[in-house]
């Protein structure tokens, strides 16, 4: 008499049981924040978009801390994790400052170059780590796709300074030049790994607020 041995497979979780890990709520939030940038960006109240961009990365490094404190996630948690920053990277970091630069444009053609480039370099930045990971712990190769939205945020208080002809080719040269420096070789510091700095971003994040805020008023 012979005996069939029936393998016994572990069914996946399921798609919407990892939405309620604390890191991935954490990055859904910075998520709807971009969503708000870009609809904010889109009509033209670039003010408000800026609150939403830099919230963004606020949440972002606000998830890595809060994965690396806890304890007891999974396996697969991580790695869910991990692919849904990535997906929100591309749309925070790349999608965003995109339709900003488009929507500052006035969606004038030429402004289509710089769009592209600055998307394209998110891309081809997010693909290469995805694939090859992080050589040193303490720096990045390249300038990191959340300085993007922390330096546009602060050049952007040049708008109330500059004619909007003179800035818009400030902007358009500023998201050129990050783009370029995303693809770089040149050693940059990891900024987000370090408790300390998000405590400085959350600084940043809230005066950057206060004062887009007042401008909105």
């Amino acid at each position: 008499m012979t005996t069939s041995n029936t393998e016994i497979r572990e069914l996946p979780p399921t798609i919407l049981s990892f939405v309620k890990d604390l890191p991935n709520i954490c990055s859904l939030v910075g998520l709807a924040c971009t969503i708000l940038s870009i609809y904010f960006s889109i009509l033209g109240i670039f003010y408000a978009a800026m609150i939403g961009m830099i919230w963004a990365v606020a949440f972002d490094w606000a998830d890595g801390l809060i994965a690396r404190r806890m304890q007891g996630r999974t396996g697969n948690e991580r790695i869910f994790g991990g692919q849904l920053d990535v997906l929100i990277d591309i749309v925070s970091y790349g999608v965003a400052p995109a339709v900003l630069l488009l929507s500052f444009g006035n969606f004038d053609p030429i402004f289509l170059a710089g769009a592209f480039l600055m998307l394209a370099a998110s891309a081809i930045r997010l693909s290469y780590f995805s694939t090859f990971g992080l050589s040193d712990e303490l720096k990045y190769t390249g300038l990191a796709l959340d300085n993007n939205n922390i330096l546009l945020v602060f050049i952007f208080l040049l708008e109330s300074i500059l004619s909007q002809g003179i800035f818009s080719v400030v902007l358009y040269i500023s998201g050129v030049g990050l783009a370029i420096l995303n693809v770089s070789q040149i050693k940059t510091p990891k900024l987000s790994g370090n408790p300390r700095n998000v405590y400085f971003l959350a600084i940043y994040t809230l005066a950057m607020s206060a004062v887009y805020g007042w401008k909105l008023l």
